[in-house]
C-alpha cells in the first residue's frame, strides 16, 4: 500500500520553529570541537611560507623544549595526503604538526618551528602572461547552431568581459576534528557535510576498512561547501592521534581557513549576446576560465546555467581552468551558477538597455519551451510566474528606465532584477524509522545539517507520514552508524533525505496497519489496509459505517502484542526522471540600491525574490534560507574579495576584519515569497531544493540596479567605489 505525500492540513508546510533551536541557543548543541575525551591532547599546524618549492630542513628543537609540548611530527608516512609531502604546492600547506597537552602550548610552539626551503619559480596570478589555461576534464565545450556566423548578423549586440574576485569561506564554526584510535578502529568527531564520504576518505587514507571508522557530526556551524570534502588537516589530526596513541583535537585558525578549506575561485568571463530589433535572441557566446591548483583540479560549472535560461538557437560555451600554485578551490554556495549567472544577467540587462526594451520584457520574449541542452520538457518551469509575481510585489512599475534619472536627496536610486535556475539534484538515501512501545518515533539517517534546518524538516515529514504529533517524533543524523545518506550539498538534502524518510516512515505506518487488520484482537481486524488511516497517533477505519471510533493507537497494538517496537529501514533511489524531464528550480530577484552622489558608496535599500522551488516543507526555514542567500549575494556583489600577494601567494586579508562580509548595517529590507507548487516528477515529496538557488541571481540584480542608478555598467566584483567615480 502506498500513500502520496500531502502537506494539506498536516505538519509539513507549517512554519514550525527549529526543533534543535533550544539546544543551540542554550549552548547544549555539541559541535566538532565540543566533545570532551579523556586524555585529549591538542594539535596545531606548521604551514608553509612559500608558494612552491621543497622543504630542506625543519628545526624542531626550540619547540620541543617548550613546556607541555609532546612532539613535532614532520614525517607523514602512514597517511595518504592529496599531495607529495616533500614538496610545497601552495602558501599555507601543512608541513608539520605540533602536539601538546594544551591548545595554547601547541599554538605557541608552531611559531618556534624553523623551516628552510628551496624555492622554485611560482605562479599565483590568473592574469599573469605565463598563466596557461587548459580544457577541464568534466565540463566540455558546448555548441548549438552557428553562433559565430549568426552573431555578426545580429541587429544589437552586447559583448562584455567580467572579472570576479576569489571568495573565501568564513563560516561561524572553525573547522575542527577530534580523532581517537582504539587499536585499528578510528572514531572521529568532525565538521563534515558528507558523513559517509568522509568515512570512506579516512578509511582510504589509512588503509583500513570503512567498518573500522566511525564518524560523528551532529551539528555543523555553517559550511557552504567548505566541509564537503576531506582536507589535509582532518587526515593529519587522525594521523597525529595514531602516532601519539592519544586522542587529538585540532581546530584551524581563522587565518588558516583561507588556505585550507577551499574557496570560490577567481574567474574571468566573456559574454556576448546578439538579438534582432524586436529583442529575440539570435546568438550567445560564453567563454570562462577559473583558477585551480597544480596538485588537483577543481572545475566551477560557470557555463551551465546560461545554456538553458533563454530561448537562443545559436550558442557556444567554452570553459578552461588555469593551474596555479595555490590551494585547491572548492564548492561555495551556488557554485559556478552564481558566477555564470552574473555574466548572463548583466549582459541581458545591458542588451535590454541597448534595445530600449524593459529588462523584464526582454526575458519574457525569450522564454524557452523546452530545455535546449537536451530537448527534454521541463518537469515544472514557472520562471515567468516568478518574474510577474515578483515584479508586482516589488513595485517594478516605479522603475525609471533612464539610468541616473532617479534621485532621493543626495543619492542616486536604481532598481534592477535578475533570474536564476538551479538543477534539482537527487541522490540515493536510506533511513530507518522505529516506533517504540511508549508511542514515540525515532527516525535516523546519516545526513548532515549545516544550518538550513534538516532536523526540523525531516521531523515534519516523518510526523506527517507516521500520523504522529511533532513532539512524539525525533529525527537523528550525523553518525556513520545510521543508514547512509548523500552529501549535504547541491540543494539535494530535502529531496533525497526527505524522500527516504517519507518512504521509511510510510512503510512503517503500513506495517502497523497490516499488523492491526490481521490481528483478531484489534478493533481494526478484518478491514482492508487501504480502509485505515492514521492521524494523531490513531489508526482508524474510514469505512462510512464505522466512523473514527473504530481504531487504536500504535501503543495499543505494541503492548497487546508484547512487541518493544516496530521498525522499517528503506532506501530511496531516484528514478529516471532526469532522462525524461529537465528538472530545475527557478527564481527572480529584484534589488533597489542608493548610491551617494559625492562618494559613490552603494547601499542596499531592499531586495525581494520570488521562487519556484517546489513544495516548501517549512516556510519559516525557507524564508531564512532566502534571506541568507541574499546576504551572501550582497557580500559577493559589494564586499567580498580575497587579496593575494602574488610574490608568494599569501592571502593578505586572511581575517574577517580585512576580508569584508556583510554586517547588520549592510543589510536592509530583505524578503522572499514562494510559489505554491510541487514537482511530483522530481521526487515523491515534490520539493526541488533551495539552498543554492537563493544566492544565484542576487549579485547580478544588485549590479543591474547600480547601472540603473548611475549609468555605469560594472563588470567586476566586488563593486568598489573607484569603479563608480
Amino acid at each position: 500500500m502506498t500513500h502520496a505525500f500531502s502537506a494539506a492540513g498536516g505538519i509539513s508546510g507549517q512554519p514550525i520553529n527549529r526543533v534543535d533551536g533550544p539546544l543551540k541557543v542554550t549552548g547544549k548543541a555539541r559541535y566538532a570541537a565540543d566533545h570532551p575525551i579523556p586524555g585529549l591532547v591538542y594539535a596545531a599546524l606548521v604551514c608553509s611560507t612559500v608558494a612552491r618549492g621543497a622543504v630542506d630542513h625543519i628545526a624542531t628543537g626550540a619547540a620541543l623544549r617548550q613546556p607541555c609540548v609532546l612532539a613535532v611530527l614532520t614525517d607523514f608516512t602512514g597517511v595518504r595526503l592529496p599531495f607529495n609531502t616533500g614538496q610545497v604546492f601552495f602558501f599555507g600547506q601543512p608541513i608539520a604538526v605540533v602536539v601538546a597537552t594544551t591548545h595554547e602550548a601547541a599554538a605557541h610552539a608552531v611559531s618556534l618551528v624553523d623551516v628552510s626551503y628551496s624555492t622554485w619559480p611560482q605562479l599565483t596570478d590568473i592574469d599573469a602572461p605565463q598563466a596557461v589555461s587548459y580544457p577541464g576534464r568534466l565540463i566540455a565545450d558546448y555548441v548549438r547552431g552557428t553562433p559565430d556566423q549568426v552573431m555578426v548578423r545580429a541587429a544589437v549586440i552586447s559583448d562584455l568581459n567580467f572579472s570576479i574576485a576569489r571568495n573565501n569561506h568564513n563560516a561561524v564554526e572553525l573547522p575542527a576534528t577530534v580523532a581517537k584510535w582504539d587499536g585499528d578502529r578510528l572514531t572521529l568527531w568532525d565538521k563534515v557535510q558528507h558523513i559517509n564520504g568522509a568515512r570512506r576518505s579516512y578509511a582510504l587514507a589509512f588503509g583500513i576498512s570503512e567498518e573500522r571508522v566511525r564518524l560523528i557530526s551532529p551539528f555543523v556551524g555553517g559550511a557552504f561547501g567548505s566541509a564537503g570534502r576531506m582536507w589535509p588537516h582532518q587526515l593529519l589530526t587522525a594521523f597525529a592521534a595514531r602516532r601519539m596513541q592519544l586522542p587529538v583535537k585540532l581546530v584551524l585558525t581563522r587565518k588558516q581557513m583561507y588556505s585550507s578549506v577551499g574557496f570560490r575561485p577567481t574567474s574571468r568571463q566573456r559574454m556576448a549576446i546578439g538579438a534582432d530589433h524586436s529583442g529575440r535572441l539570435m546568438a550567445m557566446i560564453h567563454e570562462g576560465r577559473t583558477e585551480t591548483a597544480q596538485y588537483g583540479i577543481y572545475e566551477d560549472g560557470i557555463v551551465r546555467s546560461p545554456q538553458l535560461m533563454y530561448q537562443v538557437p545559436n550558442m557556444s560555451s567554452t570553459y578552461r581552468v588555469v593551474p596555479l600554485d595555490i590551494n585547491l578551490p572548492w564548492f561555495m554556495r551556488g557554485p559556478g551558477a552564481v558566477t555564470g549567472t552574473y555574466a548572463l544577467e548583466s549582459t541581458m540587462d545591458d542588451l535590454a538597455h541597448r534595445l530600449g526594451i524593459d529588462p523584464i520584457e526582454l526575458r519574457l520574449r525569450n522564454e524557452p519551451r523546452i530545455d535546449q541542452i537536451n530537448g527534454l520538457p521541463f518537469s515544472t518551469r514557472r520562471l515567468v510566474d516568478c518574474i510577474k509575481q515578483g515584479s508586482t510585489d516589488f513595485g517594478w512599475h516605479r522603475r525609471n528606465s533612464t539610468p541616473g534619472a532617479n534621485r532621493d536627496g543626495d543619492s542616486f536610486v536604481g532598481i534592477g532584477m535578475a533570474t536564476a535556475a538551479y538543477f534539482t539534484y537527487r541522490s540515493k538515501c536510506a533511513a530507518i524509522a522505529r516506533i517504540s512501545a511508549d508511542g514515540t518515533a525515532e527516525v535516523c539517517s546519516a545526513a548532515s545539517d549545516m544550518g538550513p534546518g534538516t532536523y526540523t524538516s525531516m521531523t515534519q515529514i516523518a510526523a506527517d507520514a507516521l500520523g504522529l504529533p511533532l513532539q512524539r517524533v525525533r529525527f537523528s543524523l550525523g553518525d556513520s552508524r545510521f543508514p547512509p545518506a548523500p552529501a549535504h550539498s547541491a540543494s539535494r538534502t530535502t529531496a533525497s533525505v526527505g524522500s527516504a524518510v517519507f518512504t521509511g516512515a510510510n512503510m512503517l505506518r503500513d506495517k502497523f496497519i497490516r499488523a492491526a487488520v490481521t490481528d483478531p484482537q484489534s478493533p481494526l481486524a478484518g478491514l482492508r489496509p487501504e480502509d485505515v488511516l492514521v492521524t494523531n497517533d490513531h489508526m482508524f477505519s474510514t469505512v462510512a459505517t464505522d466512523g473514527p471510533a473504530r481504531g487504536e493507537s500504535y501503543q495499543d497494538l505494541l503492548r497487546r502484542r508484547g512487541w518493544p517496537a516496530l521498525e522499517s529501514e528503506q532506501t530511496w533511489t531516484p528514478d529516471d526522471a532526469d532522462k525524461r524531464y529537465s528538472t530545475y528550480a527557478y527564481g527572480a530577484v529584484f534589488a533597489e540600491v542608493a548610491i551617494d552622489a559625492l562618494l559613490p558608496t552603494v547601499r542596499i535599500r531592499r531586495i525581494y525574490a520570488c521562487y519556484d522551488a517546489g513544495r516548501v516543507i517549512n516556510p519559516k526555514l525557507a524564508h531564512s534560507q532566502a534571506i541568507g542567500g541574499m546576504i551572501g549575494g550582497i557580500g559577493m556583489a559589494l564586499l567580498e574579495g580575497t587579496e593575494l600577494d602574488y610574490r608568494d601567494g599569501r592571502v593578505v586579508n586572511a581575517n574577517i576584519s580585512d576580508y569584508l562580509v556583510p554586517v547588520n548595517a549592510d543589510v536592509a529590507a530583505l524578503d522572499a515569497s514562494f510559489l505554491p507548487a510541487q514537482d511530483s516528477i522530481a521526487d515523491p515529496i515534490g520539493v526541488k531544493g533551495l539552498g543554492e538557488l537563493v544566492i544565484i541571481a542576487v549579485p547580478a540584480a544588485i549590479a543591474n540596479a547600480v547601472f540603473n542608478a548611475t549609468g555605469k555598467r560594472v563588470t567586476d566584483l566586488p563593486i568598489r567605489v573607484e569603479q563608480l567615480l
